[in-house]
């Protein structure tokens, strides 16, 4: 019963976020909304909905290991393990312009998170901060984009028209509401699950969250950016990876914590964030440095998870 409550979880997710997405944006198209700005709020926020979803049903039962491990382990999985497999793949190009800024972007998101997280609380001004600078960067973002169109502009373009929505208005709205409901109650199976994984074994709620959970609901992430990487797209995966981890922690903590303030797990503060940071770090230097990511450099991200997966098994977050 515990693995079909995981497994239902995360097949939901998948599916739910996927319909949710392709619904919202058939909405969007019928009503004559710009690519560009269905890629930039959409698409991009509609593939961190299984992340948000899931960090408020763990929230509001009490389950803050899960609520923020689910972030933190997926911005730590999304560099790591999703780009370090597109790169593996097939080397992926950068757009030095679009890495600036967004690159400049998810630096301040991690800055901004390390403070929240070393305060001991997910607060909500906090959170009401979190989701200002997400709202903020989404408006600046549009308004240059649109005024001088470039490499990044046509990226969130085609990612709104990579996107196969249906062209009936009640059938777009019908699968919005599906894939929400989907969602929702995926993330529900999800977290039940792991928190009786975790009961289960003996594991602590932190480790299930940074791990299982956090994996789970970057699932959509994974599939974009390993095909992009397999179609040559892989400024796409790139851009899919640092779009989501500013979302992540902008968007999903920002908002978890308006509805619902969330204590930090200790172990977290100890160990995890500094991975994050550090990780971002590296994915940012690797990016500059060569205006790529090479298999090499791909190879040195996913070895760096297995690391990271064998540091949290080993117990060094609790030392």
């Amino acid at each position: 019963m515990l693995f079909i409550s995981l497994l239902g979880g995360f097949l939901l997710l998948l599916l739910g976020g996927d319909l949710l997405v392709r619904g919202a944006v058939g909405v969007a198209k019928r009503f004559n909304v710009s690519p560009l700005l269905i890629g930039l709020t959409l698409v991009g926020f509609g593939t961190s909905t299984p992340e948000l979803v899931t960090s408020l049903q763990a929230a509001a039962i009490n389950s803050p290991g899960i609520a923020v491990g689910n972030v933190v382990g997926s911005n730590i999985a999304n560099i790591l393990l999703i780009l370090g497999a597109a790169a593996l793949i097939r080397p992926i190009a950068v757009d030095p312009a679009a890495l600036r800024r967004d690159g400049g972007m998810l630096v301040i998101a991690t800055a901004a998170c390390a403070v929240a997280v070393l305060a001991g609380t997910l607060s909500r001004p906090a959170g009401g901060i979190f989701v200002a600078a997400l709202i903020a960067y989404i408006v600046f973002t549009y308004m240059r984009e649109r005024r001088q169109p470039d490499a990044s502009a046509e990226l969130h373009a085609h990612e709104a028209e990579a996107v196969t929505p249906p062209t009936n208005l009640p059938l777009a709205i019908g699968l919005t509401v599906a894939g929400l409901a989907m969602t929702i109650f995926g993330a529900r199976l999800l977290v039940d699950g792991a928190v009786e994984l975790a009961r289960g074994f003996g594991i602590s709620e932190t480790i299930i969250g940074l791990t299982i959970v956090a994996v789970g609901t970057s699932l959509p992430e994974l599939i974009t950016s390993t095909m992009a990487a397999w179609r040559r797209q892989g400024d796409v995966a790139l851009g899919n990876v640092i779009g989501s981890n500013i979302y992540n922690v902008l968007g999903i903590l920002g908002i978890t914590a308006l509805v619902l303030p969330v204590p930090i797990p200790p172990e977290i503060a100890r160990f995890d964030l500094w991975v994050m940071i550090a990780v971002t770090a590296l994915l940012l230097l690797f990016a500059f440095t060569g205006r790529r990511l090479s298999r090499i450099e791909g190879a040195v991200l996913a070895g760096g998870y297995a690391a990271y997966l064998v540091a949290l098994g080993s117990g060094i977050t609790s030392a």
